[in-house]
């Protein structure tokens, strides 16, 4: 799951540019409980904008410290497509292994001692 938070950074960014908190929030409807650690996600928001997939700058208006509002790249966008490839090839195999499980071991009883 943890390189996971990655194309999900990305795809919510894509979505909406956002602060770090609530980036935190929306990760929960991807599978990651209580939105993931918060060091894992900030990590992972400076590793992507070290590398040119997401920008970031600080947003001071309104009332409370300043906030930095995250924004996706183009080369962002660019790597959300692959992820996206790498996550349907990955679902294929994984259905290929269920496909096969059901058909030599799924139908038959489990060896109870």
């Amino acid at each position: 799951m943890e390189r996971f938070i990655q194309p999900c950074l990305l795809l919510l960014l894509h979505e909406k540019p956002t602060h770090g908190y609530e980036l935190m929030e929306s990760l929960k409807e991807f599978g990651f409980e209580d939105g993931g650690d918060p060091g894992l996600v900030y990590r992972n928001l400076r590793k992507l904008e070290e590398e040119g997939f997401v920008t970031s700058e600080w947003e001071t208006e309104g009332t409370g410290p300043a906030k930095r509002l995250y924004s996706v790249t183009d080369t962002g966008i660019d790597l959300i497509h692959s992820w996206s490839a790498h996550i349907q090839s990955n679902i294929n195999r994984l259905q290929y292994f269920l496909q096969r499980y059901r058909n030599s071991l799924g139908s038959q009883p489990k060896n109870e001692e």
